[in-house]
């Protein structure tokens, strides 16, 4: 089996010129992240693939992930700010957060933390309001405020394995004979079975591993799954970061015993998204992940919204070619 490459989409990459590119240097699936693509724009997004002979195009769906709303810019929050928190998609601001999808905002706990992005923004709810249904934080670690970045709470919350917007796409999906779904933040094999029940059982459905739930459930998603993909930026908020290149080996392991495919996400060529050359690490990280099995290999951020998307692509495909003839120099 080749060694996929998988390219993130976003202001980036969306044009003619960088699509070709991608075709030339044969990249192998083309994702639309649906966390940082409006409702509005999925259609369009996927029309004007279609019409640049895009093959192999991904919906990538929101999941079970608390979000922060839109913002009109970044925002900076001081240690010790008190800020109010509340459910919906109304804009968020210096003053007040708003989260989706809704949840029972009431369950969560005093001295509950919130963390937010991966730049360290931490919140420590310090109490309710009595008559309205909003939360009082205070900032215990400053940090930046941005739209759309993920929210992870101290304490167990209930979600839907799809957001409204996932629904949308899917069927939207259908629509244009899509065949390429990556399903975010599975808990279990009965969220694929859900999917399942919407796209139908003939999709190729790659399963997300992000969650300590979907590793304890890992033999169960990947008889439901066609691939798997391990996010590491999101599973570190499960696992400590010193721990993800075990925790990264331990599913590439079992994957060989459930004969199924893993690919691997997050940081592989941060460095590139501003400069286009990589690290010695950056290089080391990708020739440890096609060592220890992964079969494809993700760009996110890299492709997305990086300065050089199509070198991150070549120098994949130099890495590659270089683990397939590792015994040359």
């Amino acid at each position: 089996m080749n060694t996929k490459i998988i390219c993130t989409l976003g202001p980036s990459s969306y044009s003619k010129k960088i699509l070709n590119n991608f075709k030339k240097e044969g990249v192998d699936i083309f994702r639309i992240n649906l966390s940082h693509t409006s409702k509005k724009d999925i259609e369009k997004k996927i029309i004007f693939l279609k019409k640049n002979r895009i093959k192999n195009i991904c919906l990538d769906t929101e999941g079970a992930q608390i979000r922060i709303s839109v913002l009109k810019k970044k925002i900076f929050l001081k240690k010790n700010k008190i800020i109010k928190i509340f459910c919906g998609d109304k804009k968020t601001s210096a003053n007040k957060i708003f989260l989706s999808p809704q949840f029972d905002l009431d369950k969560i706990k005093k001295n509950t933390l919130i963390f937010i992005g991966f730049e360290s923004l931490v919140i420590k709810i310090v109490k309710k309001h009595k008559f309205e249904d909003f939360l009082y934080g205070k900032v215990i670690k400053s940090g930046f405020l941005e739209s759309r970045k993920g929210v992870h709470i101290d304490q167990s919350i209930k979600l839907q394995p799809l957001s409204k917007k996932d629904y949308f796409a899917l069927n939207l999906a259908l629509k244009y004979k899509l065949n390429y779904f990556a399903i975010s933040f599975v808990n279990n094999h009965k969220d694929i079975l859900q999917v399942k029940q919407i796209i139908g059982k003939n999709k190729i459905i790659i399963s997300k591993i992000e969650t300590l739930n979907a590793i304890k459930d890992l033999k169960k998603i990947s008889k439901e799954s066609n691939a798997l993909l391990i996010d590491r930026g999101d599973l570190s908020r499960y696992i400590p970061i010193e721990k993800i290149p075990i925790a990264q080996n331990k599913i590439l392991e079992q994957s060989k015993i459930f004969g199924i495919p893993v690919y691997i996400a997050t940081n592989l060529l941060e460095t590139m998204i501003n400069t286009n050359l990589p690290t010695r690490a950056e290089s080391n990280d990708i020739h440890s992940c096609l060592d220890k099995g992964a079969k494809g290999l993700v760009l996110a951020a890299e492709t997305a919204i990086g300065k050089h998307p199509v070198e991150c692509v070549k120098f994949l495909n130099r890495c590659i070619g270089a683990f397939k003839n590792r015994t040359k120099f």
